[in-house]
């Protein structure tokens, strides 16, 4: 049992599971509405939305970059997805089938971009951001899509089953395809060795071309998903989805203990990340706090997580050089 308790502890999803077993107790005993179904089920619909913003960018911190761009490819796959349906009458599974490429080619347009100049993620990200914005506010004239099909809006605002909405599935079935993917596939494991170390990377015969194209591709089907299950869950087509997602998909990932330099994620601990965030979020809610403290909290988050894995890697060079 010790031992069980040795090893969970130094598991990047100890620390924030603590956080979501301990808030939880505390709210729902202070405030008794926060464990009733209709909060559970408001969670859990923002849960599985932000679950596929944080994993999005949690593929890119892992090669050791970073994706400023996952909200503008989210907002612009959102009306896409919406427009596709209201002006062109398309039915919904084919305008969900050409929305998700478009993600998808949003992200391996940054990745080759990225990939083939050797100028930083950031740079590139920054301005494709402005692109792909830029593109959403000329389809839309910053007029929102309101012609959404009845089941679309129905998949976006009814249960499986209880309180579990129908958006949680194809969250979870992302989160575990994400999982499989780091832990089992060739070309996760080829991603996590990029953001490791490049060089010894590149000497091993894995091609940083290849691994970085396909991790921006990732992420922008995995932005694009996202963008759909806010339309299903808004019910409409509003051009400013994804603008206020950068804070969030960096929050989560690095609260479950993702590496900024890149190398080491967990989806796991950035699962658990984006549960911290929607409990803080609602009950900032619920006890009628001003909404913009939530952007100051996510702040200190980040600050907080972010020293917490500086202090584990100046442990581990400390280790290391004791043993050398």
């Amino acid at each position: 049992m010790q031992s069980f308790l040795s090893k969970a502890t130094a598991t990047d999803w100890f620390g924030p599971l603590a956080v979501v077993i301990v808030a939880t107790v505390v709210i729902g005993a202070i405030e008794p509405t926060f464990l009733s179904p209709f909060n559970i089920e408001v969670l859990l619909s923002a849960i599985a939305v932000n679950l596929l913003i944080a994993l999005a960018q949690m593929i890119i911190i892992a090669i050791g970059q970073m994706n400023l761009s996952v909200g503008a490819i989210g907002g612009l796959v959102a009306i896409a997805f919406a427009g596709m349906m209201e002006v062109w009458g398309l039915p919904a599974p084919l305008a969900l089938v050409l929305a998700l490429a478009l993600g998808l080619a949003g992200g391996l347009i940054n990745g080759f971009i990225v990939a083939k100049t050797g100028i930083s993620a950031f740079i590139i990200t920054l301005a494709s951001l402005s692109f792909f914005k830029g593109m959403n506010l000329g389809i839309t004239e910053a007029q929102p899509f309101y012609g959404i099909p009845d089941a679309v809006k129905a998949f976006g605002n009814t249960n499986m089953f209880g309180p579990i909405p129908w958006l949680v599935l194809p969250a979870v079935i992302a989160g575990l395809s994400i999982w499989y993917l780091l832990a089992r596939l060739r070309i996760g494991r080829q991603i996590l060795a990029v953001g490791g170390n490049a060089h010894a990377a590149e000497l091993s015969g894995i091609s940083i071309f290849q691994t970085t194209v396909w991790a921006h591709g990732l992420s922008g089907l995995l932005a694009a998903l996202g963008g759909v299950m806010v339309v299903a869950r808004l019910q409409i087509g509003q051009p400013s989805i994804g603008d206020d997602w950068l804070i969030l998909s960096f929050a989560a990932p690095v609260i479950g203990g993702a590496v900024l330099a890149g190398g080491h994620v967990s989806v796991a601990g950035t699962a658990l990340g984006v549960v911290v965030v929607a409990i803080i979020t609602q009950s900032l809610v619920l006890f009628h706090i001003d909404p913009f403290v939530v952007q100051v909290v996510l702040g200190a988050l980040i600050l907080w997580a972010v020293g917490i894995n500086r202090w584990r890697e100046v442990r581990v060079e400390r280790r290391l050089r004791r043993v050398g």
